[in-house]
């Protein structure tokens, strides 16, 4: 019976191992940036496709309603709508999309709430597109397993950021250090942390 238990578990867990395997690779072909598509229909149309395709909500510069529906993106000039606000909330955006985000003019907040792809290797692109270090002024973070302390001191950058709030990532170590170092070089930034 023990022999057969075993076999079972193995049977069973590795059947979850390719399960796991199969949404990664789904997970990279959804992050797949087109830059073709970006120069075709603008940067802040081809990330808002990006974005619905992974599972986040977008909202448009002058909308209140957040759009979460990939078939029901606005249409008309292109041009006309700019994302203002990101709410990846259990989406599976990871690094390799993040090149969408490069040449968005208007976003002011976003929010990553337990995305598991979500790593420093994020944080710190973000933080070196340079048109989101002078428009993003409010971001989230909540539930991110992979972020750590060199993720967070890379939000630094972010010269505009004035509220940044911080729950449960493990992955913090110095929660002190990384604190006053964000607060140095961001001194209007109003910081809230719930890490314990």
């Amino acid at each position: 019976m023990r022999i057969l238990s075993r076999a079972v578990q193995s049977a069973v867990a590795q059947r979850e191992r390719g399960r796991r395997h199969f949404w990664g690779w789904l997970n990279a072909v959804f992050n797949k940036v087109d830059y073709e598509r970006i120069k075709a229909v603008g940067p802040d149309r081809a990330a808002a496709e990006w974005l619905l395709r992974c599972g986040a909500k977008v909202r448009f510069e002058g909308f209140e309603r957040w759009h979460h529906d990939y078939n029901a993106l606005p249409t008309g000039p292109l041009g006309r709508y700019k994302i203002q606000g990101i709410d990846a909330t259990e989406s599976c955006i990871m690094y390799r999309g993040f090149d969408h985000l490069d040449g968005l003019k208007h976003l002011e907040e976003i929010k990553f709430n337990k995305c598991i792809y979500i790593e420093d290797m994020c944080l710190e692109r973000l933080s070196s597109i340079e048109s989101l270090q002078e428009t993003l002024y409010m971001m989230e973070l909540v539930s991110c397993g992979n972020v750590t302390d060199k993720g967070i001191i890379a939000l630094h950058r972010l010269r505009n950021l004035e509220y940044l709030f911080l729950s449960d990532l493990p992955g913090i170590a110095d929660k002190q250090k990384t604190v006053e170092r964000l607060q140095t070089a961001l001194p209007r930034l109003d910081l809230t942390l719930d890490l314990d």
